[in-house]
């Protein structure tokens, strides 16, 4: 039984900063990726950061902005975000056991999604 469960989603202004969990049941840090994913309306899912036991990746777009980090204790993922943009605007989605840290396809298993609006 694999669970995974956002939270920390809301409503901010532009420059202000968020900082998303996902709490995984079922699942290890072992060898996969988990990852964060966002879609917004009207575009496609998109991928957003990844992290496994000695690697983390960032898309162009959140590079410089946005930190993931986990908690292997708690079997939990992180997504700090700064100096956030209008165009963040987006449901996030937490993903896990990832081969491909940038492919949504190659994840086993999805969290609800939390959201995330930034206002101008």
């Amino acid at each position: 039984q694999v669970q995974l469960v956002e939270s920390g989603g809301g409503l901010v202004q532009a420059g202000d900063s968020l900082r998303l969990s996902c709490a995984a049941s079922g699942v290890s840090f072992s060898r996969y990726y988990m990852g964060w994913f966002r879609q917004a309306p009207g575009k496609e899912r998109e991928f957003v950061a990844a992290i496994n036991w000695n690697d983390a990746t960032y898309a162009d777009s959140v590079k410089g902005r946005f930190t993931i980090s986990r908690d292997r204790a708690k079997i939990t993922v992180y997504l700090q975000m700064n100096s956030l943009k209008p165009e963040d605007t987006a449901v996030y989605y937490c993903a896990a056991v990832g081969t491909k840290f940038s492919d949504a396809g190659s994840y086993g298993y999805w969290g609800q999604g939390t959201q995330v609006t930034v206002s101008p």
